[in-house]
């Protein structure tokens, strides 16, 4: 990055000291149930086909109404055996919606030429209806398993939003579950952000501190002199591997049974360095008070991946902006 590099070139930041941490941005989505998705599914090709009513000669009944009183009907319930009657009634009319749509695919293809389908107008209705309803068909799917038949969805197959689907479920310390991506941040002694990474998935954080680590040895061509991690990236496993690469001191601020003094060779450097560490959540706080990290508004993972850097570039400018009027 070439902040980055402005500031190395400038002595203002030597990659010597490293801290990391992991925090969550949300997606631009509603609380996500399967009733909503079901509503959302049914609306949204409900909207397309009669669009396509222009192109090709497929009726179909508007479903939208009733989709939307079953769905109020599920939120306003009181008891389970209540709702599976609203929520069969509900995957019905999805379905219903389904098969119409299917029809009207099926409409364009025997209408146009594959050359014709490729019209800008056409085409963009066409990519996506078909898109929408493979979506439907998801939503309609982990609905029947979870409702219907009583299974556990892993949250790796569930679908929150049929508009931003790059969205993950992140669940932390067992307390809030977020929708959005988990991004792993670094900052330098500097207070300058050196790394951000959208993580895939919610992984612990214990199997992140080697790949920080490296990434940033990628970057300055060296290991950190001293580097560390709140507790929950703590492990052997990872203390011995961050050691192999010749980082100096290596603190957890809770060490799962790795002693102080290996961590930083005494009491004095642990507590300065778990010190340092705390400085991390106050650019976190910043990142989401000042530079819109609490949520993206921006469509798409790409989209997504460019916000949180647009915001860490902002960060950083104001940070050496501050340096050069020190």
């Amino acid at each position: 990055m070439l902040l980055i590099e402005h500031a190395i070139a400038a002595e203002i930041e030597d990659g010597n000291k490293l801290r990391v941490d992991c925090t969550v941005v949300e997606t631009n989505i509603h609380g996500p149930s399967d009733s909503s998705l079901l509503v959302d599914s049914v609306r949204v090709l409900v909207r397309l086909m009669d669009r396509a009513q222009e192109y090709v000669e497929a009726p179909f009944t508007n479903h939208h109404r009733r989709a939307k009183r079953r769905a109020i009907g599920i939120l306003h319930a009181r008891r389970e055996e209540d709702r599976v009657p609203l929520y069969r009634d509900l995957l019905k009319v999805t379905n219903k919606t389904v098969t119409a749509a299917e029809r009207v695919i099926a409409a364009f293809t025997s209408s146009y030429s594959p050359q014709a389908l490729r019209h800008p107008l056409i085409f963009e209705l066409f990519d996506s209806l078909q898109h929408y309803l493979e979506l439907a068909r998801r939503v309609v799917t982990q609905a029947h398993r979870r409702v219907v038949l009583g299974e556990t969805v892993p949250s790796s197959e569930k679908l929150v939003s049929i508009f931003e689907t790059h969205t993950d479920i992140i669940v932390k310390d067992r307390r809030d579950t977020l929708y959005g991506h988990k991004l792993c941040l670094a900052t330098g002694a500097s207070g300058l952000i050196t790394d951000c990474h959208v993580e895939k998935g919610n992984p612990a954080d214990s199997t992140l501190a080697v790949g920080m680590v490296e990434r940033h040895m990628e970057r300055y061509g060296h290991a950190p002199r001293q580097v560390c991690f709140d507790g929950a990236f703590a492990s052997r496993a990872n203390f011995d591997e961050i050691k192999r690469l010749e980082a100096g001191d290596v603190v957890f601020t809770k060490g799962k049974a790795i002693a102080v003094d290996e961590m930083a060779g005494d009491e004095a450097t642990f507590r300065m360095l778990r010190r340092f560490r705390a400085g991390i959540e106050a650019t976190i706080s910043f990142l989401k008070r000042c530079v819109g990290w609490t949520r993206c508004a921006w469509r798409s993972l790409r989209s997504f991946t460019a916000y949180a850097w647009a915001s860490v570039v902002t960060a950083n400018l104001l940070q050496l902006a501050r340096h050069a009027l020190s």
